[in-house]
This record gives C-alpha cells, structure tokens and sequence, in this order.
C-alpha cells in the first residue's frame, strides 16, 4: 500500500483561468475512514477553488482539533496553512486576517471544535465578521473519541451504541445568523451539485461567510436513528432554491416567472438552470431565514441552501479602518509616524 498521490494526469485536462490545473489544489491522500462524508467537503473545496481559479499560494486554510481538522492536508497542498490547539482557529484566524488582509483565509472546523470547547471563539469571529469562510462538518459526534454526541446532535437521535440523545441541539446556522454573519448555508456532503457553487459564493463574499456541511461518520453515527446519517438526511432534506455562483465578469441577466427552470448560457458557453421557488424564505431577511430553519425542524426536516444573505456586510476591517495595506507591508516609518501623530490619536480619545 502507498499513500503517495499519483502525478499522472491526462495531458489534456485544460487548467483554469489562472493556468493552474486541478492538481496544483490537491493535499495529500486522505486517511479518514473510507466513506467519510469530510473526504466528499474535501473534494468540494477543491473544485470550488479550481473553479474561481484562486491562486493556491493565496489561499490560508486553518483548522482546530478533530476528524474535520485533519482534512486541510488532503485538499490545497500548495497554500499555507495552520493547525492550531483545539477550538482556538478563530483567534488564530483572526491574528492572521489583521496581518495581512490581501489573502483568502478558509477556516475548517467540527461541530466539537465549534460547538463545545470552541463556541466562544466562534461566537466572536462572527459578531466581528471576519473576512473569510468558515466551514463546520458536522456529524453529530466526536469521531475521534469513539462517537460520543456532539452539541449539534439532534434531541432523538441515535447513534450506533447506547441510548438516544436526550439534549436539546445547538443550530449552528440559527446562531451564525442572529450573531450577524453576512452568508449563512447548510449543505450535505453528499450534494456536491448544490456544496460546489456554494463554497464558491462563501470564497467570494466580503465578510464571514459560514457554511454548515452535514457529514455523515461512517463509523460511529451512520444508522437510520441519526439525524446526521446519508439516509436520514436524503429523505429529511428540502434545498431552500437552486443555484449556482457566478465570478464577476460582464453582467447576465435572466428575467422568468416563478416556479419556472430559465436556461441561462454563462461566459464560457456552459449552462446552468435556474428555478424560482414560489413560496422560498427572503433570504435577506433574518427573520425570516430563522423562522424557515425552526418551521423545517419543527417537521423534522433539514433546510438547505443559501439561508441568510446580507447584501449591506460590512467586514472587520471596515468596521475596525484599519489600513488598507497588509500589516507585514508597513515600514518603520509608517509605524513610527511621529510624535505629533501620537498627539492626534491621543486627542480623539479624550
């Protein structure tokens, strides 16, 4: 058995707008359980930043303890990267953006590493709307002490082993929206048709974007009884509309009714369907993206898509005017600007 990735690939795969090929967006060979539900996000991630033709030495990943954590080795090999102490990618995450803003940063984390030791880091990233993509796979347990429930766990469901889970769930996407991110989805893994273009609209939006990924573990939480299983998830699901993400280039507009599919051609002459859902939420409207979560779980059933957009985000660096050029760029001069300077700022505090 080898765990080295083959080099071969076809001579006539075309790379992306960059000139990269997909290959310069892989990480090394996963050594998750086969059939994890992380691999499928991991894959996910790949495509999507192949697809936005991002250059990988651009990219930050960051990621905390657990199963999720030790995805960002087996996807963007040739960008930079940081594994940090359980629950604490947030704050290392935040360091990083404050120092240089002029990257994309993707964090990584599990529904442990957020919701539990993690949740105060969380809940802070995103009430300051950090620039960046915050994506959790979730499963509901903690895979790497042998499947115990997680905080996201569903009241009711069941794991493989022992009795059902008798605590009420924290909602991940309910908090990211409340708290004020400005993009809020929840997908599963196993849709890569919907999962793809939204990772690519979280990469793009200005502020912290979060995305809730439902991954199923295949060795502690895969049976019927769990509400984070392949099976219950494909029948309990409802996708909020269906999209796709469109780079910014020259305008394209599409004029249809509702609950009609409108064939429209992009750029490079490929095509995507659109469909106006009739009776869908206002996803700007934040309101209504919470009651449209609660009134699915009240039916037992899992919301997906774009829940919450706000087109009026504002990012940390806006908020804070913080300098338009990355920190590691500033020179003792711009450090040091003076003394009369000192006395300006110290004056504005008074």
């Amino acid at each position: 058995m080898t765990f080295t990735r083959p080099t071969f690939r076809h001579p006539d795969l075309a790379p992306n707008a960059a000139g990269f090929q997909r290959r310069d967006y892989e990480g090394l060979i996963s050594t998750l359980c086969a059939g994890c539900g992380h691999d499928s996000i991991s894959n996910a991630i790949i495509q999507a930043c192949f697809e936005l033709a991002l250059p990988p030495h651009r990219i930050v990943k960051m990621s905390g303890i657990g199963c999720s954590s030790k995805s960002p080795a087996y996807f963007l090999g040739k960008s930079h990267g940081f594994n940090s102490v359980h629950g604490r990618m947030p704050s290392i995450a935040t360091g990083a953006n404050m120092a240089n803003r002029d990257l994309v940063y993707l964090g990584v984390s599990g529904d442990g590493d957020t919701a539990s030791i993690g949740m105060g880091q969380f809940v802070h990233a995103v009430r300051r709307n950090l620039h960046m993509l915050y994506i959790v796979m979730n499963n509901g347990c903690y895979g790497l002490t042998k499947g115990q429930y997680s905080a996201t766990a569903d009241k009711g469901s069941k794991g493989k082993k022992g009795p059902a889970n008798l605590l009420e769930s924290i909602d991940l996407c309910e908090l990211a929206i409340q708290l004020g991110a400005g993009f809020v989805g929840r997908s599963f893994s196993g849709d890569k048709q919907q999962l793809v273009p939204m990772i690519k609209a979280g990469l793009s939006h200005g502020g912290l974007a979060f995305i809730d990924v439902i991954s199923p573990c295949v060795t502690f939480n895969n049976n019927p009884e769990s509400t984070k299983s392949y099976h219950w998830v494909r029948e309990h699901s409802e996708a909020t509309n269906t999209f796709d993400f469109v780079p910014f280039l020259p305008t394209i507009t599409a004029d249809y009714p509702d609950d009609v599919t409108e064939t429209v051609t992009l750029h490079d002459n490929s095509q995507i369907h659109l469909h106006k859902h009739p009776h869908g939420p206002d996803i700007t409207d934040r309101r209504q993206a919470i009651d449209a979560l609660e009134d699915h779980k009240a039916q037992e059933m899992i919301l997906t898509g774009v829940l919450y957009v706000n087109p009026e985000s504002v990012d940390t660096h806006e908020i804070l005017n913080t300098s338009a050029r990355p920190l590691n760029s500033l020179t003792e001069a711009d450090l040091c600007p003076g003394s009369a300077a000192l006395a300006a700022i110290n004056a504005g505090h008074r």
